[in-house]
Order: structure tokens, then sequence, then C-alpha cells
């Protein structure tokens, strides 16, 4: 990733010293700021790994968190098709705007609450804490034949519900069912961006 980094160095065009930088999410795709860099800050946010700016307003490198430990850990950079903006794509230590929101538009940066979903299983499930008696660890603890047998009943329940007209109770069915396969996927050390991935391969193939 470093190498690649450091061959978008070569081709930014540095118009007036510095490019527009745009500092996005790498999860939740929200944008979270607007920044400048010049040279030499874009060499530091490389070495360190973190966004370091270049502050038109004091004249100086800036990374960003340098004071409040709100750094913005990199995670890709893009640069476009003029070569002068670049889309760096990070992981937030925190809110970005140092008016303490998660963005300096004021949007909450919150991701699919379905990958959310996976993380929270994921971490009841490999809980180390002894109390933890979660529904889904027992569940994923009883193994994939436990698993399966609760999931195709969860989909005959849904089937059952399609077939009446009470909404309430179909959109319930469809949530058990949703999550019950979450856990299957993670049982099959898989996640629902891997299935994601296939229908949009899917979808490119169709166009």
């Amino acid at each position: 990733m470093k190498k690649k980094f450091q061959s978008i160095y070569q081709k930014i065009n540095f118009k007036n010293d510095i490019v527009p930088t745009i500092i996005q999410d790498y999860k939740s795709n929200l944008v979270l700021m607007l920044g400048f860099m010049n040279k030499e800050s874009y060499k530091k946010s490389i070495l360190d790994k973190k966004v370091t700016f270049y502050s038109r307003s004091k004249n100086r490198l800036w990374t960003k968190g340098e004071t409040s430990n709100n750094f913005l850990f990199i995670k890709d950079i893009l640069i476009d098709c003029d070569g002068d903006t670049l889309l760096i794509k990070v992981k937030p230590n925190g809110p970005v705007c140092h008016k303490k929101t998660d963005t300096c538009w004021k949007e909450i940066n919150k991701r699919n609450f379905l990958f959310l979903l996976e993380e929270i299983i994921l971490n009841r499930i490999f809980c180390k804490n002894e109390k933890n008696d979660s529904y889904v660890k027992k569940l994923y603890k009883k193994g994939m034949n436990r698993i399966i047998q609760k999931f195709g009943e969860e989909s005959i329940e849904l089937i059952i519900e399609s077939k009446d007209n009470n909404d309430n109770n179909f959109l319930n069915e469809a949530a058990d069912l949703l999550f019950h396969y979450l856990i299957l996927l993670r049982k099959k050390n898989f996640t629902i961006k891997n299935v994601i991935d296939i229908l949009e391969k899917r979808h490119l193939i169709n166009i």
C-alpha cells in the first residue's frame, strides 16, 4: 500500500503548491471534511499513516488530532482524473470537526446497521467473559447443524407469514431470518460483504 501512495505522489499536480483533499470515512463513505495538502504534508501523512494537512491560516503543517487526539488514520488514497484533488479514506478516531461533530457539515457518521450488527454478532461469539450467556454465543457453540436447523425454522416461519396479511408478523419473521443468516455466514467464515460483492459482479455483467 505504501508503494501505491508513493506512486500517487508522483502524479499529484501541486497547483499553487497545495491540493484540496477530501476526507471520507472508509466504512460509511460519508465525507467528513475538506483540507489542503502540500508536498511535505503528504509525505508526513504517508510516513505517520495519519492525515497531516497544510494549514493556510497558520502557514504550517497540521496533523489532524494533534491536540484532540482525534486522528484520521489512513486506509486508502485516491487521486482524481486531473491529478489535482485527493480523496483520502480514513478511520476517524472520534469527532472530526473542531465543534465536536462527526463531520464539518454536522452529519452523523453512521454505517449501515447491517454491518454494525455483524460486528455485534462477532463480539458476542468471541466474548471471553464467562458470564456472557447471549443467545448468539449459545447458538454458535451448538455447532453448524443446530445453526442450519434454526435457519430452516426461521425460513419456514417467514414462508407461513408471507401467506397471511399481517405485515408486522411478516417483517418480524424477515428480521429473524436475516439475523440467523448473518450467524450462518459467520459460521462459514464469510460476511455479508462477500455476498454483496457477488451481487455487484452479477449486476455489472448484466448491464
